[in-house]
This record gives structure tokens, C-alpha cells and sequence, in this order.
């Protein structure tokens, strides 16, 4: 799985992430991003076009060096700074109570130890900075969230550790957040166990 994780795997990513259905949603959720935003999940650079011009510094946490070459001609044409600022989304070398924004787009899904994530973006946070987010999770109709419970385990080996059946809101809620501003829908170009979709931004509680 060496060769598929490190080098197939961000290539697949960076084609089926960058749909024009994915694009619609990635522009929503960065509105009203300013001032200094650490990226939760850099991947590929796919969010850098929608960055607000308000924007002045992204530190971007990424830990695969393919992506970030791939993300090279995005960085390079966006007038936003940004640098590479940690590898791993569970422990951020990065200062507390710093920025003004925490952007995360279809990453929590993949980070081992989500509670262990969403204490170290509460903690980055300004006391009046927002969590601005899309990911997928538990779906509330029982058939489908138990097709989702049948396939995550192939889908953890296929797709980078993303899990299915994680329930985003209550995680956000459970870590000190106040969910300002919450859809939740299924994504119309995935199929439904994949596709169950929590997009918002939270705020410091």
C-alpha cells in the first residue's frame, strides 16, 4: 500500500476532489475566511482559488509531499502566503489562541484521533476565531448508516484512513464549539453511504 498511498493515491484525489460539485461547496466554505487561516488538510491546493482577498496568510498542514508538489501552480497563482506548517493534524506546531480562522474540507474524515484534532484547532483559535468546515459522516437513515458501517473498513484501506460513520457536528459540539451555522445534506455526486455532508462553521465556546 506504500506506492498507492504515497504517490497514487493524492493524484486520484486531486482529479475526483476537483468536481464541479466539489468546487461549488469549497467556494461556500471558505466566505468570510480572513485574516491569518491555518488549512486542516491541505491536499492539493484545491480551496487556494477561493480564498476571500481578506486572506493574508494560510499555514497549510499537509502530510504528503506529493500534494504539495501537485499544489505548487495553485500556490503559486494565489495572492494569499502560504506555507507548509505541520505534517500532522493531531498535534499542530503552531501557536495558541493565534488565528483568526480554522478551514477544513473533507479532512477530518481521515485524522486517526478526531477528538485529539479538534482540541488542537480550539486551541490555535483566537477566542473570536471560526472553525469553517465540510465533511462527510454518519448519515441519520439507518439503512444507509449501515452501509456505511459495512464499508468502512475498505474504504480506511482505499481512501487514506476516511472513515464514514463519524457524527461531525456532535464531535465539533463534544471539543468546545458552538455550531454557528449548520446544512447537512447528501452530496448529489456521491452515492449515499459516501455522500452524507456536514457544512458549516463553529465558533468558540
Amino acid at each position: 500500500m506504500g506506492v498507492y498511498q504515497e504517490q497514487l493515491l493524492p493524484r486520484f484525489q486531486d482529479v475526483v476532489m476537483n468536481r464541479k460539485a466539489t468546487r461549488a461547496v469549497r467556494a461556500r466554505v471558505c466566505e468570510g475566511l480572513r485574516g491569518e487561516v491555518v488549512e486542516l488538510g491541505f491536499g492539493t491546493g484545491l480551496n487556494a482559488r477561493y480564498y476571500p482577498a481578506e486572506v493574508t496568510k494560510v499555514p497549510a498542514v499537509e502530510p504528503s509531499k506529493v500534494c504539495m508538489e501537485l499544489a505548487q501552480p495553485r500556490i503559486t497563482r494565489t495572492s494569499t502566503t502560504v506555507e507548509l506548517a505541520g505534517l500532522n493534524g493531531e498535534h499542530l506546531d503552531l501557536p495558541s489562541e493565534t488565528f483568526d480562522a480554522v478551514l477544513s474540507t473533507w479532512t477530518l474524515c481521515t485524522i486517526p484521533n478526531l477528538d485529539l484534532a479538534l482540541e488542537e484547532i480550539r486551541r490555535v483559535l483566537k477566542p473570536d476565531g471560526l472553525f469553517h468546515f465540510v465533511e462527510h459522516g454518519h448519515a441519520p437513515d439507518p439503512k444507509i448508516a449501515s452501509w456505511q458501517h459495512r464499508l468502512e473498513p475498505l474504504n480506511k484501506r482505499l481512501a487514506g484512513g476516511c472513515h464514514l460513520t463519524r457524527r461531525i457536528a456532535e464531535s465539533i459540539e463534544g471539543a468546545g464549539f458552538e455550531v454557528e451555522h449548520l446544512d447537512t445534506y447528501y452530496f448529489k455526486a456521491e452515492p449515499k453511504p459516501f455522500g452524507y455532508t456536514f457544512e458549516g462553521r463553529a465558533a468558540k465556546r
